[in-house]
């Protein structure tokens, strides 16, 4: 449904995508590269007890990660 709803909009406003082969995480390389690192600083060592503990820890990351 989700995929749908987005595959609508990105013809609603003339733009294109680009096909990746599955398994093929190479052909995204700086994707892959954020989920690993944001997976072994974040997902893989902390508890969050709350939905908005997390949001709140992860933006916080974000901006210390986007600005240096």
């Amino acid at each position: 449904m989700r995929g749908q709803a987005v595959r609508n909009w990105i013809a609603a406003v003339g733009a294109k995508t680009a096909y990746i082969e599955p398994g093929s995480p190479w052909e995204n390389g700086y994707c892959e590269s954020f989920n690993a690192r944001f997976r072994d600083e974040w997902l893989d060592r902390e508890v969050f007890y709350s939905l908005r503990e997390a949001q709140i820890l992860i933006e916080g990351w974000r901006k210390h990660n986007n600005a240096n």
